[in-house]
């Protein structure tokens, strides 16, 4: 179970706190979603939990302990927005062995039939691959890492209405093995396959009921 206590964040050089007080609790194998709009403190949130930033107060825990930065970057699988532009290899293959030569073929193999990319040849190069196969390759790429956490920031962002549909049965899928969390600014694909639901303003995290 992953647990955020009391949690903010608030650098120096910002004269109001990004995130404040955020307390938030997702069991195993659950999806939460978190909506609020552009500035409200969204991919902070998910780079602490990643442990590419460190919170001011409060702590993160999983499983009732505490983890530093360096334990979270273990724990967790971050897909940033548009994480297309991340990508660095030339080849499926490459792209998904990059950190990580020691890969099998079958856990490659089965690491893109987890992401519905079983069909494309290792030899493709990723920038010739559709906006949805994109996002799933993305996917493949943090869970050939073997995360128990999955974040994903803005995840069906500048993808049509299609993809969006499939990247959201994609994510029901996968969270029968993974704890998800998403955030996004337009909820619409998510809400209905969503165990928890947030919204956040400010840096304020408010839980939604049904």
């Amino acid at each position: 179970m992953l647990s955020l206590n009391q949690l903010s964040y608030h650098p120096p050089a910002t004269p109001q706190p990004i995130l404040q007080g955020v307390n938030l609790t997702l069991p195993p194998q659950e999806m939460g979603l978190i909506v609020g709009p552009s500035g409200s403190g969204k991919s902070t949130l998910l780079e602490i939990m990643a442990g590419l930033a460190t919170q001011t107060e409060g702590t993160v825990q999983w499983r009732d302990q505490e983890l530093q930065p360096e334990e979270l970057q273990q724990l967790a699988g971050l897909v940033f927005q548009f994480p297309e532009r991340h990508f660095c290899c030339d080849t499926v293959l490459r792209e998904l062995r990059f950190g990580h030569p020691e890969l099998s073929t079958t856990q490659l193999d089965e690491t893109l039939s987890a992401v519905g990319l079983s069909q494309i040849p290792l030899s493709t190069p990723p920038y010739a691959l559709s906006g949805g196969q994109q996002r799933r390759l993305s996917l493949a790429v943090q869970l050939v890492r073997q995360p128990s956490l999955l974040l994903l920031d803005e995840p069906t962002a500048g993808l049509d209405w299609s993809m969006r549909s499939q990247l959201a049965a994609l994510l029901a899928e996968l969270k029968q093995h993974w704890s998800l969390l998403v955030v996004t600014h337009d909820p619409s694909d998510l809400l209905d396959i969503a165990d928890h639901h947030w919204s956040i303003h400010q840096g304020t995290l408010t839980a939604v009921t049904a």
